[in-house]
């Protein structure tokens, strides 16, 4: 699968969580207590728990592991729903302290992408912050856009509809776009179930940071493998600054170009294989 093929899918996943939470915000309604505030922050909430889940299924579903779809799931799902009941009121505050100004708005919408990036990021194998940044980009367009939508067609169910896809799709293909641009070290599955998928390491690449483990059990290793040949810790990736060593830890070996390596540096482009799966690990510099 292309790097083009996963940002669409991460946008489509947006739009449908953005449609989930028209979908239930107009079961619900807009004004179901007497507090102003707290009917924003449920709101928001919802619009997060929507957007962040639908982002989670997504990563899921793209692994073909479901325990790392429910582990994610939940993790973005509940930072998106932090997300949108701080960014929400936020935004509506802003909006009335600057006397209706829309770039009060789009700051909390910015707040609310930043939450949704932080837990897309911690997730993956990409520092942090781009994610973060990811978020508040994809959270300023889509609140450009949900703007531009409603101006469009009016403060209507189709206008709001129209306007949260668009936000939901703006924060998820930011995100995934940023950490994809700004990625300085990655591994392709290039066989196997999972052929096409991509691991970013950035976060493990400095020397002072933690191994990041590669295997089959999505307890014990950062990078999970759907391979019955591949154990649950297989092999070991050390950061040291500038690039990638990597140690087998398996009984059934861990081969870098055809050759079984214990401990090795790794290179670009070159081949990794353990079990049934076949990576190719690639740097910048």
């Amino acid at each position: 699968m292309s790097r083009m093929m996963r940002l669409y899918y991460y946008a489509i996943a947006g739009a449908i969580g953005g449609l989930a939470a028209w979908q239930i915000s107009n079961v619900i309604g807009l004004s179901f207590t007497r507090i102003l505030v707290l009917n924003e922050l449920i709101v928001g909430a919802l619009i997060g728990i929507c957007i962040g889940a639908s982002i989670g299924i997504t990563e899921g579903i793209l692994r073909k592991d479901f325990r790392f779809l429910v582990k994610n799931t939940l993790i973005n799902t509940g930072l998106g729903a932090a997300g949108g009941a701080i960014g929400l009121p936020i935004a509506e505050g802003l909006f009335q302290l600057t006397g209706g100004e829309a770039s009060g708005r789009l700051a909390g919408w910015g707040i609310f992408g930043l939450l949704l990036g932080l837990a897309a990021g911690f997730m993956s194998g990409a520092q942090v912050w781009k994610g973060a940044l990811g978020g508040i980009l994809g959270g300023l367009l889509g609140g450009i856009l949900l703007t531009a939508s409603q101006q469009f067609f009016g403060i209507s169910t189709f206008g709001k509809a129209v306007g949260l896809m668009l936000l939901g799709s703006a924060i998820s293909l930011f995100i995934a776009m940023i950490v994809f641009m700004l990625s300085r070290a990655w591994i392709e599955v290039k066989s196997g179930k999972m052929k096409g998928l991509e691991f970013v390491l950035d976060k493990y690449l400095n020397k002072n940071s933690p191994g990041a483990f590669i295997g089959s059990d999505v307890i014990k290793a950062d990078i999970v493998l759907t391979d019955p040949e591949v154990a649950p810790q297989h092999a070991m990736l050390k950061g040291l600054g500038s690039h990638f060593t990597i140690k087998d830890m398996s009984m059934n070996g861990t081969y870098v170009n055809n050759k079984k390596v214990e401990l090795v540096r790794l290179a670009n482009h070159q081949t990794i294989r353990m079990g049934n799966t076949e990576l190719v690990y690639y740097e910048k510099r």
